[in-house]
């Protein structure tokens, strides 16, 4: 075809002596196209002195003007309302094109073909310098990650300095960036930069694609299902995301925030380097300012600006944030079920339903809450106490059966069994209580003596707590009465009266010449 040739390179040939024939053998060209080239040129005067400046284009168009150019029969959509439909969840361009194509046939104008309509919106996308829609989609997912720079706060007393971490995450749509300051790396902080990010952006994406740290990620196979942190699934799921991790060692996965991290190493890291902060707040501030500079700044190959694209295509397609903010949580796996119907957690007890006793369970814990998990079935709640409490107990009525069998035991529950036993067992109980600033600290000393009974008869038991009175030892225990009954000490020993304490009617009163210096 004419169209294809090089118009220029032979009238420079022609210049340089060289004959149409000559031309046609070196460059491989059809006589017939090189013939067209220098009659046109020759008709209309052009000499290579004429174009030796102008670029191909030009030259051909001068050579024959109005060849190749040509006005589309078919009927032209409008390209703009195709670039924004374009960015909603689920268009694509084969359903822009059946849409076209009924307007078109409706109103008895020819219809360009499937494959003609992606390459006109192609070149109409490359004409006006916009970003193609069929890579990203609006409002569709969210890359986070951590910065690998660092930055530092500054005791102004000391001088000592303390290393900060840059939580990053990008919109891949419009690259809209946010940028969370924290003191580590650690899941409370992975998970609070996220609500942080969520209520920045002032809704939430279908899909949050993070590294594969383990704060997130707790196994990624090559094959078979991804093991995700509860609490960062748990997250994700309060925002309506999924969390879908980019492959172990593919940056190209998450290749929007790799780059938005480099961004933020020149904006915030590069750009305030000369600047030392006391606290995290105040770093804060300044790096949001930082932020929205940069979310501000027009591209560089397309019109607008990482803000102006969020607002107008990005953010009105965002799900809403929930009513009500999302509450980090920690998760404990694997404890026990103890046979009081208890579970233990930082030193207090808080109630299981009786059905579980001996299991394992997961605790969940809140700022404020505490919730007993088996697998997936939540089986009780309970209020946290106090921070500093121990040895307390929080026990809901659903959790344990009806009947005295089940009641929670108390001291007056524990000298209620021993007036069984006999007065003897009575006094070591009493005893053991007078010891302890409160009655609960004595609970399990007083019941594991009286579960000897369960070992041996209530007559050995009260026999061993009569012989241990007669001992040393004001308020015998557990130590001091096995001993007895495994060795048979109750059967054969003399028993004795238990031991009188002598009452105390007051102190040795000194007399005056003790104190006057005249005691020898």
């Amino acid at each position: 075809m004419v169209r294809k040739i090089r118009a220029k390179l032979v009238l420079q040939l022609r210049a340089e002596g060289l004959s149409g024939r000559a031309i046609a053998a070196a460059q491989g060209m059809s006589r017939k196209s090189i013939t067209a080239v220098l009659e046109a040129a020759d008709a209309t005067g052009t000499s290579w002195d004429d174009v030796v400046d102008l670029p191909e284009g030009e030259v051909y168009s001068r050579l024959f003007p109005g060849r190749g150019e040509y006005e589309s029969v078919f009927a032209q959509p409008d390209w703009e309302r195709v670039h924004r439909e374009m960015a909603r969840v689920g268009v694509t361009l084969k359903l822009l094109h059946n849409e076209y194509a009924d307007v078109a046939a409706s109103s008895g104008t020819p219809v360009m073909g499937y494959d003609r309509f992606c390459k006109t919106y192609q070149h109409h996308v490359m004409v006006t310098g916009a970003a193609s829609r069929v890579g990203h989609k609006a409002a569709q997912s969210v890359e986070v990650d951590w910065s690998g720079p660092t930055m530092e706060l500054t005791d102004p007393v000391t001088g000592a300095t303390s290393p900060v971490f840059l939580f990053v995450a990008c919109l891949p749509f419009s690259r809209y960036a946010f940028v969370e300051p924290t003191l580590d790396m650690r899941q409370e902080a992975w998970l609070r930069a996220h609500v942080a990010m969520f209520e920045f952006f002032g809704g939430s994406v279908p899909r949050v694609v993070p590294d594969n740290l383990k704060t997130g990620v707790l196994k990624h196979p090559r094959e078979g299902e991804v093991v995700l942190n509860d609490a960062y699934r748990e997250m994700a799921a309060h925002y309506t995301a999924a969390v879908l991790p980019g492959r172990v060692r593919r940056p190209k996965d998450k290749a929007s925030v790799e780059n938005t991290v480099a961004h933020v190493a020149t904006w915030v890291i590069a750009g305030l380097r000369e600047q030392q902060f006391a606290t995290l707040p105040e770093l804060k501030a300044v790096i949001t300012d930082r932020i929205d500079e940069y979310n501000q700044a027009p591209f560089q190959k397309r019109p607008g600006s990482r803000r102006s694209v969020f607002t107008a295509e990005e953010q009105p397609l965002l799900t809403p944030l929930p009513a009500v903010v999302y509450e980090i949580s920690r998760w404990l796996y694997g404890r026990r079920v103890g046979r009081n119907g208890h579970v233990v957690f930082e030193r207090n007890f808080y109630s299981v339903p009786f059905a579980h006793l001996g299991t394992k369970v997961d605790l969940r814990t809140t700022a404020r809450t505490l919730e007993v998990y088996q697998g997936s079935q939540r089986l009780s709640t309970h209020l946290l106490l106090p921070e500093g409490s121990a040895n307390q107990y929080r026990t809901n009525d659903a959790d344990l059966p009806a009947g005295d069998r089940y009641q929670p035991w108390d001291a007056a529950r524990v000298r209620a069994w021993a007036e069984r036993i006999g007065p003897a067992t009575i006094i070591v109980i009493n005893r053991i209580f007078e010891s302890v600033p409160i009655d609960e600290q004595g609970l399990d000393a007083a019941l594991a003596v009286l579960r000897l009974s369960r070992r041996f008869s209530a007559e050995r038991v009260e026999t061993a707590s009569q012989l241990a009175l007669t001992g040393r030892v004001r308020s015998p225990r557990y130590a001091h009465l096995q001993p007895i009954l495994a060795t048979g000490q109750d059967k054969t020993a003399a028993l004795r009266s238990p031991r009188e304490e002598p009452a105390e009617e007051g102190g040795f009163v000194r007399g005056a010449d003790y104190y006057a210096g005249g005691a020898k």
